[in-house]
C-alpha cells in the first residue's frame, strides 16, 4: 500500500477522499490549513470519521510557506502528493485576486519545487471546468483551447496546470491535471448553490437566482469523484514519464431550474425564486467530455443526479443544518 500526502484534507472532497485512501489500506498525511472561506467548525467535523485513523497523520499549516512545508515534511516518506489545497470560489476571486494568486499559484509551486527537492515522482492536481470558460464547443474535450478564462480563479487554475507541466518537462515528475465538474454531495461547501438553496427551501426564504435559470452544470456526485481520484492515483503509481489532463465530470449538463426543482422533489418544499442579474465570472454551461478518463482510467461514473440530490437532502436533514 501507497503513503500518499493528501492536501486540504478537511474539505469537502478531501476528506472524502482520505476516507477512502484509508479504507483501501493506504497511509495517509493531510495537511490542511482551514483557510477561513468558511468556518473552520465545519471542516474539523469533516475529520472526525478519520483523525483517530491509526494510519492517518493530521498537519496544520499554510503551503504557501515553503519554509514550513519543508520542515513538516521533511522526514515523510511519500509515494504520491494528491492536491487539492486551494482557495475556491470564482465570483470571490474577482474580489481578491492576489489571494487566490498566493494560495493557489504559489502554493503549488511550493509543492513542485518539495517534490523535486525531496524526489517525490508523483502528483495528482486538482483543477477545474472552470478554465474552459465560456467555450463554445461542448462537451469540453482536454485537448481545447482554454487560454481566455474569464475569472482570477480559472487563471490561477491554468496557471497551476502550466507550471505543473514545466516541472513535469524539467525534473522528469509524473503529473496528472484532474479538472473536476461541480462536485456535489455529502459535506459540500456551504456556499454552493445545492447547499445553499437546500437551506433556503428549507427556512422558506429567498433563493437568488442569477440569470434565467438556463445555465448548465455538469454536476458530479462525490463519490464519482474520489474514485476517478483514486484511479488517476493508481494510474501515476503504476506509469513512469506521464503528463496528463483528464475531466472528471458526469457528462450530464443539469439546467439551474431543473437543479431547483430537484430540491423541491426531494424537500418537499416549493423554492422563493429571486430572479437577479448573471455575475461576472459565471459561465453559461459546463459540460464534460469523460472519454479520455473512461479510456484511460475505467472511470464511469454511477449516480444520478437525482439520487445524488437525495443524498445531499437526507444528509443535511439528519445533521440539523435547517
Amino acid at each position: 500500500m501507497a503513503k500518499i500526502i493528501v492536501t486540504g484534507c478537511a474539505g469537502f472532497i478531501g476528506s472524502h477522499l482520505c476516507e477512502k485512501l484509508l479504507v483501501l489500506g493506504h497511509s495517509v498525511v493531510g495537511i490542511d490549513n482551514f483557510d477561513p472561506f468558511y468556518a473552520r467548525s465545519v471542516k474539523e467535523v469533516n475529520l472526525n470519521s478519520f483523525i483517530g485513523h491509526p494510519d492517518f497523520e493530521f498537519l496544520e499549516f499554510d503551503l504557501a510557506d515553503p519554509g514550513r512545508l519543508n520542515r513538516e515534511l521533511e522526514h515523510k516518506q511519500t509515494d504520491a502528493i494528491v492536491h487539492l489545497a486551494g482557495k475556491a470560489g470564482v465570483r470571490p476571486s474577482i474580489e481578491a485576486p492576489g489571494d487566490y494568486t498566493r494560495a493557489n499559484i504559489v502554493a503549488t509551486q511550493n509543492i513542485l519545487e518539495l517534490m523535486k527537492n525531496k524526489g517525490i515522482k508523483k502528483l495528482a492536481f486538482a483543477s477545474s471546468s472552470s478554465v474552459y470558460g465560456n467555450a463554445e464547443k461542448i462537451p469540453f474535450h482536454e485537448t481545447q483551447d482554454v487560454s481566455h478564462p474569464i475569472s482570477p480563479y480559472a487563471f490561477t487554475k491554468k496557471a497551476c496546470e502550466l507550471i505543473n507541466y514545466t516541472y513535469h518537462a524539467l525534473h522528469g515528475l509524473d503529473i496528472i491535471n484532474m479538472r473536476f465538474f461541480t462536485v456535489f454531495g455529502p459535506r459540500q461547501r456551504p456556499d454552493l448553490a445545492i447547499h445553499k438553496f437546500t437551506r433556503l427551501i428549507l427556512t422558506g426564504a429567498e433563493i437568488p437566482v442569477f440569470g434565467d435559470g438556463s445555465t448548465s452544470r455538469d454536476y458530479t456526485y462525490y463519490e464519482d469523484t474520489v474514485d476517478g481520484i483514486c484511479r488517476v492515483l493508481n494510474y501515476l503509481l503504476e506509469h513512469d514519464r506521464v503528463y496528463e489532463i483528464i475531466n472528471l465530470g458526469n457528462n450530464q449538463p443539469v439546467k439551474l431550474n431543473d437543479m431547483i426543482r430537484a430540491i423541491e422533489n426531494a424537500t418537499g418544499k416549493k423554492a422563493n425564486i429571486k430572479q437577479l442579474p448573471m455575475q461576472p465570472g459565471d459561465v453559461d454551461i459546463t459540460f464534460a467530455s469523460i472519454e479520455k478518463a473512461k479510456s484511460m482510467l475505467g472511470y464511469c461514473p454511477k449516480y444520478s443526479f437525482e439520487e445524488g440530490i437525495r443524498n445531499f437532502v437526507n444528509w443535511y436533514l439528519k445533521n440539523n443544518e435547517s
